[in-house]
């Protein structure tokens, strides 16, 4: 891992994204919400429209739900807390860079806890029990390797399964997917 840049605040990060004559695009972004002038969370779309393959992991101090949702919903692919440990922040952005989801334990058992207590609701996407047991693997942040292994699976069947889910849910990433179940009540006690 390089770290190739290192900005202040949101805007000037995004000056340098969108001045087409940076040759070197970052594959993972590590942004904190609470940034003078532009949050975080409201620079995610921006970074995405000047650098569409580029990663956003959330690395912040809040542990507030919505920031949690706001951030997941705007697109970033994890959310770890400042008090991650170095290790736990290099797997994070391991894990964002195998097309997984990072999330710190405390944001992931939120997640899960609250998909648990959403109201029931009339599941009107229509998943395979499969598909359905990947994406609670997704939510419980184990990467497509591990659920392949743990379901003895090859890992393109279950990157299949995946982009079917993706489709299913009208979302891009494991964070979103998991976020739309729990809208949509497809998580149930």
């Amino acid at each position: 891992m390089q770290m190739i840049s290192k900005f202040g605040a949101a805007e000037v990060a995004l000056r340098s994204l969108e001045d087409r004559s940076t040759l070197t695009k970052p594959d993972v972004i590590l942004l904190d919400i609470n940034l003078p002038g532009m949050s975080g969370i409201k620079a995610i779309p921006w970074i995405k429209k000047y650098s569409p393959t580029t990663k956003v992991i959330m690395l912040t101090q809040s542990d507030m739900e919505a920031d949690v949702v706001q951030a997941i919903q705007s697109g970033a692919a994890g959310y770890l807390l400042k008090s991650a440990s170095i290790e736990e922040i290099t797997q994070g952005i391991r894990t964002v860079m195998a097309n997984g989801a990072s999330l710190d334990a405390s944001v992931a058992r939120y997640l899960v806890l609250a998909m648990r207590e959403q109201p029931t609701v009339e599941n009107e996407v229509a998943l395979t029990n499969r598909e359905m047991e990947i994406l609670s693997m997704l939510a419980e942040g184990l990467v497509k390797k591990q659920i392949a292994d743990q379901l003895s699976i090859g890992i393109h069947t279950v990157a299949e399964h995946v982009k079917r889910i993706y489709t299913k849910l009208e979302v891009q990433n494991a964070p979103s997917a998991i976020h739309k179940a729990h809208h949509l009540g497809i998580f149930r006690k």
